[in-house]
C-alpha cells in the first residue's frame, strides 16, 4: 500500500511500518531524530540515500494521522 508517492506500507519490510519506498528507513525513526532535536540536515548526513522531500513526507503522514479520531478505552 502507498501512503504517499515516498511512503509505503507492506507487511514483508520492517513489520508493516511505513517506510521510505525503496529504503529500509521508517517514517518512526525519521520522527524520533526529528523529535531529538536533529535537523533535517543531520538526519541527510547520517541517511545520505533519503532527500528533504521523504523528511517532509514523513512529516505529512504523521500530520495526517492525526486528522483521524480515536477512542480510548479504559482497561478492565
Amino acid at each position: 500500500m502507498r501512503a504517499d508517492e515516498r511512503i509505503i506500507i507492506d507487511e514483508t519490510i520492517c513489520g508493516g511500518k511505513p517506510v521510505i519506498r525503496g529504503k529500509r528507513i521508517t517514517v518512526q525513526t525519521i520522527l524520533e531524530f526529528l523529535s531529538a532535536g536533529e535537523s533535517p540536515e543531520e538526519i541527510l548526513k547520517q541517511f545520505p540515500s533519503l532527500e528533504k522531500a521523504d523528511i517532509d513526507a514523513s512529516l505529512r503522514f504523521a500530520s495526517d494521522l492525526m486528522n483521524h479520531n480515536y477512542i480510548i478505552k479504559e482497561l478492565a
